[in-house]
């Protein structure tokens, strides 16, 4: 099988699948990863993945969500393939929550339900089997959370040393747990995220560690078949949009790349528009959309929702393309609009954690304005578990003065019978 190699979009030179650079050695622009055609397009190769999809590759490489789409993700990586598996994750109604949003066909692509609980599984599965391929001795990545936990999980299933830099102060407690539980060497460094990211992109070059935060264009091969399964569960029907939360923007670059993709092998006849959004306290990429990218902003982040809490994001230059090539918009919706969609989802039973609700509130907000139609088919991406950030679960529904209008107040009461008989009445009333 012929390999597949990486191509710089900033100076257009071509490197070898296997070079160990993070950026280009010649620019240090950002690299991207391209393959050969696949043997089959259209139908066929649709049919070639639905087969994969069935019960009869519940083992090996196959179960993966992510490599089941082998051809379009990492061809040649064969016997290095490292997965838990991935990805299989589930595409939901909820008529609240499409009731709330305004909107007559909403789906939730739930990416919470991954191995580590956050969509970032689908990148580690081949970031981490590429370094497996090419004899990495450790892996680094600076991290809001999921990265890092994520990160963590897989090293630890490699047999890896694992570095993981965290902003000290502005990580989810369920999410720094789990990179000490995964055994990563964690690092808590006085700063914002953006800075972590240039001491551990500086760290990989001179020290040698790989590095695997999205700015590795492996890592967005995993990310893309977010959009390959979705499409699939959908009988490769594409919805009028894609709606997700956008922080460092690899997701925003990872969903344009498998579109233009999808769309060039035939499996999909037309391009879903893609929706970024933002929170409004860490919103460069919607201000820099505004002004029709004329220039890129920087901005000092502050958001409830940590996983999106970035002011430079790495990826800005293939999410611009992204957004322009799906005629796709950006918008910012703020905190108090995030937690209250995530009030909305958390009580569907499906839960979420504050950044991945951004999206549900970016629908709302973007069918409000006009943008979105009330009879779209709509695909919002939920990128985490409801117990990433508990904290903010139990602020919101117990703490928080005055209490906002979906706070779920836990209610005390004596041990008798009769309290919780009136607490039953009070429930069957509401």
């Amino acid at each position: 099988m012929s390999a597949s190699w990486q191509h710089c979009a900033s100076c257009a030179q071509e490197i070898p699948e296997t070079d160990t650079h993070a950026r280009c050695p010649r620019c240090q622009g950002l690299l991207e990863v391209r393959h050969p055609a696949p043997a089959t397009t259209g139908a066929a190769l649709r049919a070639l993945f639905d087969d994969r999809r069935g019960g009869a590759n519940h083992r090996g490489p196959y179960s993966s969500g992510v490599w089941r789409f082998r051809e379009l993700v990492l061809p040649t990586a064969a016997d290095c393939i490292l997965t838990y598996p991935e990805g299989n994750t589930p595409l939901l109604a909820r008529p609240a929550v499409s009731a709330w949003a305004g909107a007559r066909e909403l789906l939730l692509k739930h990416e919470g339900h991954n191995p580590t609980g956050s969509f970032k599984d689908r990148g580690m599965t081949v970031g981490v089997t590429q370094a497996r391929r090419i004899g990495a001795t450790a892996v680094a990545c600076a991290s809001t959370g999921n990265t890092g936990a994520s990160l963590a999980a897989y090293a630890a299933l490699a047999g890896l040393p694992a570095l993981v830099i965290v902003p000290k102060g502005k990580v989810a407690v369920g999410k720094l747990a789990q990179a000490l539980a995964y055994g990563a060497r964690t690092l808590v460094m006085r700063g914002n995220f953006d800075r972590c990211l240039e001491l551990v992109d500086a760290a990989s070059e001179r020290l040698g560690v790989y590095l695997l935060n999205s700015i590795n264009p492996f890592r967005l091969e995993g990310q893309k078949t977010i959009v390959f399964e979705l499409l699939q569960q959908l009988d490769w029907e594409p919805p009028d949009w894609i709606v997700v939360p956008a922080g460092n923007l690899g997701n925003t670059a990872a969903f344009g790349k498998a579109l233009g993709e999808a769309r060039a092998l035939e499996l999909i006849s037309r391009l879903p528009r893609l929706a970024a959004v933002q929170a409004a306290g860490a919103a460069p990429f919607a201000a820099s959309f505004r002004e029709g990218f004329a220039r890129r902003h920087r901005v000092e982040p502050h958001t409830v929702a940590t996983a999106i809490n970035i002011g430079n994001p790495a990826s800005y230059d293939r999410a611009v393309r992204a957004i322009r090539e799906t005629d796709g918009v950006v918008t910012a919706v703020s905190d108090d609009e995030i937690l209250e969609a995530k009030a909305v989802v958390d009580a569907a039973g499906i839960g979420c954690e504050p950044a991945s609700a951004a999206s549900v509130a970016g629908v709302r907000q973007l069918i409000r304005d006009g943008t979105i139609g009330t009879t779209d088919r709509i695909v919002a991406v939920l990128t985490g578990h409801i117990l990433k950030d508990p904290m903010t679960v139990t602020f919101y529904h117990q703490e928080r003065e005055p209490p906002p209008p979906r706070a779920n107040r836990p209610v005390e009461i004596e041990p008798t019978l009769s309290e919780i008989e009136r607490e039953l009445r009070a429930c069957l009333t509401t």
